[in-house]
Parts: structure tokens; C-alpha cells; sequence
């Protein structure tokens, strides 16, 4: 919650940096809330996180360096601002679009092989220029994937790295070392086996996650969903024997036999191997062309949204037409019915559009 006296005017003008005025809240997460926000001066939108300064874990200042350390890398938001105002941390971004699993939503929870493809040769490269910054994100999900907006429409975006941590010392290359015992950190369902185990997370691991991200988006859901236990605990034991249990041939079951290549070499890597992405990329790429796919950038979202928005306008037409026939024969009509004018249709048919998760100016994930 964000108190109006701790801001520059009143309760509709609340502002950060003098020159961002917060709007409505557009999501939340475990480390602070998102804010629509303008900046008043250029009327652009942007994303404003906040977190209050009396939290347990600060961590929006580490994310905001972390952020800067990754600037100008394809996909990587850019930092406008970051400061204190009153009893919060802000930290001003760059606006995006749905995330991955707000569009999986959308498509009704499956992606056509083509588009995780699509997908999944950006991913490798987002994953990719993190680790070369010197950085492991450590909480690899849909949910921290949004695509971009307007020209950017189709472009994958890398966000919330709260949890990210460098691997190596970014002038010398020298790893952290092997450790276990230690808690997990990220995302349960699509967390490594080594991280379930308590080794100390590296390069490897955001590459194994990434791996159960494509399969969750071909399969529908993952084996380990759904899962019941008394504890945190228990639940976390429990997933871990399952995906430990759970064959790679039966996990990539009905689909082509390079998900379960890329998932049994991300396995095999050592703590310290450096991933050969080139080689990741290159089979899924391969695939893609063995496919007949076309690199077109046309998702399941792009597709699902105008089929969608025919059906909409056919129905409605239809209705016109039933109408229509009926002020013809006499039939009584409602004021509503014959106000369905073709100027209507076409204004139900973009609202239709503007409602779609690829029109929105913001993703709706817990984390921004």
C-alpha cells in the first residue's frame, strides 16, 4: 500500500522520482507490488515496483543492480529509475506484455509445437546472455517471461532476477565453488534435480529449468502438478521423487525426441560445464525446419486471438441477420436488436481485439 503523504500531491497524483506518476496496481509478488505508472513528462507508460523498506528481505536494490549489470542484452528491461520515497523502494522499468503463462492461459494451456520453437530459441538466448553477464537467474518459469509490446510485440523479455546470483567472479571467470546443503531457491515445479538435492545452483540448472518450462507448454502440465502434502517440505520431497522417478522418455512421451536430447545433456552437465547453446539452439532449429515451420513469428496467441475475434463477429452478424428478418416479417424486435448496426459490430470486433493478453500494455504474473 502506497500512503498519499508520502508522495508529491494528492491521492491521484501520487509520483516517484518527480517525474512517474503511479497508477493502478497491475500485479504483486512475495517482494512488492506493480504499478502502472506515467511519465508525466512524455506520456510514455512504465511498470513502477515497489517494496516497502521495512521488509523482511529487502531485495529491490540488489534487483535494480543486478538489472544495470545486465543493460543494453536483447530482452533485458531497462532500469529508469531507482530510489527511496518516503517508506518505499521504487524502481521505474520498461512496460511489457503478457507473460508465458498468461498467454498459455489464453491458449487454453497448450502450445502447438511450433511455438514453443519459436519460443524456445529465444529462451536459450535470453538464458544465454545472463550467463555471460556472469549471472544464473535461478527462478527459470513462464511466469518471469514476457513478451514485449508494440514493435517489440514478439519479442521474449527476462524479468524479476530478486533471486539471481553471479556464478563467477566477472573479471577473473573464477566459479563459486560446490557446495550442497542448501535450501531451495526458485520455482518447485521447475526446479533442477540438483536443486531439490541441495547443491548450489549454476549455469546448468537455469538450463534444466528451461527444459521443464518447454515441456510443461507441449505437454499441458507436468507429471509432478497437483501434488499433496502436510508441509512445504513434504511437498517439495514429494516432486523431487517424482521428477527423480519419472523417465525421460516417459516425460517427453509423443513428442519429437529432441526435448528429451536437450533434457538428458542439461542433466549430464557438471557443476562448472559451461552449456554449448549453439548446439541447443541449433537442434531445435533443425527440428523447426524438419517441420515446414515457417519463421514468421505467428504464435498460438496470434492465431487463437483472431480465430476468436471471427467467431465474435460471425455471431454477431448472425444475430444482425435474425434481426433483420424479423423488422422484414413483422416480428416484434428489442430497441437493442435493431441498434446492431455494422457500426457496432465493428466496434464490438475491436473491443474484442483490445481484450486479447497480446493487446495488453501489462502482464498479469505475480512478480512483474
Amino acid at each position: 500500500m502506497v500512503w498519499r503523504h508520502c508522495f508529491v500531491g494528492i491521492f491521484d497524483d501520487l509520483r516517484v522520482g518527480n517525474k512517474y506518476r503511479i497508477g493502478r496496481k497491475i500485479g504483486s509478488g512475495s517482494f512488492g507490488d506493480i504499478y502502472l505508472g506515467t511519465n508525466i513528462i512524455s506520456g510514455e507508460e512504465i511498470a513502477i515496483k515497489l517494496e516497502s523498506v521495512k521488509a523482511k528481505h529487502p531485495q529491490l536494490e540488489y534487483e535494480a543492480r543486478v538489472y544495470k549489470s545486465l543493460a543494453g542484452g536483447v530482452g533485458i528491461p531497462f532500469v529508469r529509475w531507482f530510489g527511496t520515497e518516503c517508506d518505499y523502494n521504487a524502481m521505474v522499468l520498461d512496460l511489457l506484455g503478457p507473460s508465458l503463462e498468461d498467454l498459455f492461459n489464453f491458449c487454453n494451456r497448450k502450445f502447438s509445437l511450433k511455438t514453443v520453437l519459436l519460443l524456445a530459441d529465444q529462451l536459450i538466448s535470453r538464458i544465454e546472455y545472463i550467463h555471460a553477464k556472469s549471472f544464473i537467474h535461478r527462478d527459470i518459469k513462464p511466469d518471469n517471461f514476457l513478451m514485449g509490446i508494440g514493435k517489440r510485440g514478439n519479442q521474449v523479455n527476462v524479468i524479476d532476477f530478486g533471486l539471481a546470483k553471479k556464478y563467477r567472479d566477472p573479471k577473473t571467470h573464477f566459479h563459486i565453488p560446490y557446495r550442497e546443503n542448501k535450501n531451495l531457491t526458485g520455482t518447485a515445479r521447475y526446479a533442477s534435480i540438483n536443486t531439490h538435492l541441495g547443491v548450489e545452483q549454476s549455469r546448468r540448472d537455469d538450463m534444466e529449468s528451461l527444459g521443464y518450462v518447454m515441456l510443461y507448454f507441449c505437454r499441458g502440465s507436468l507429471p509432478w502438478q497437483g501434488l499433496k502434502a502436510a508441509t512445504k517440505k513434504q511437498k517439495y520431497d514429494r516432486i523431487m521423487e517424482k521428477k527423480m522417478t519419472t523417465p525421460t522418455e516417459v516425460l517427453c512421451r509423443g513428442f519429437p525426441n529432441e526435448f528429451a536430447i536437450y533434457l538428458n545433456y542439461t542433466r549430464s552437465l557438471r557443476f562448472d560445464d559451461k552449456p554449448d547453446y549453439s548446439y541447443l539452439r541449433k537442434i531445435f532449429r533443425d527440428l523447426f525446419v524438419r517441420e515446414g515451420f515457417q519463421y514468421d513469428y505467428v504464435f498460438d496467441w496470434t492465431v487463437y486471438k483472431y480465430q476468436k475475434n471471427a467467431a465474435q463477429i460471425k455471431r454477431d452478424e448472425q444475430a444482425d441477420d435474425k434481426n433483420a428478418s424479423g423488422v422484414a416479417s413483422g416480428q416484434p424486435t428489442t430497441a437493442a436488436a435493431t441498434k446492431a448496426t455494422p457500426a457496432i459490430q465493428s466496434n464490438r470486433a475491436r473491443k474484442m481485439i483490445s481484450e486479447t493478453p497480446e493487446q495488453r500494455g501489462v502482464g498479469t504474473s505475480d512478480r512483474m
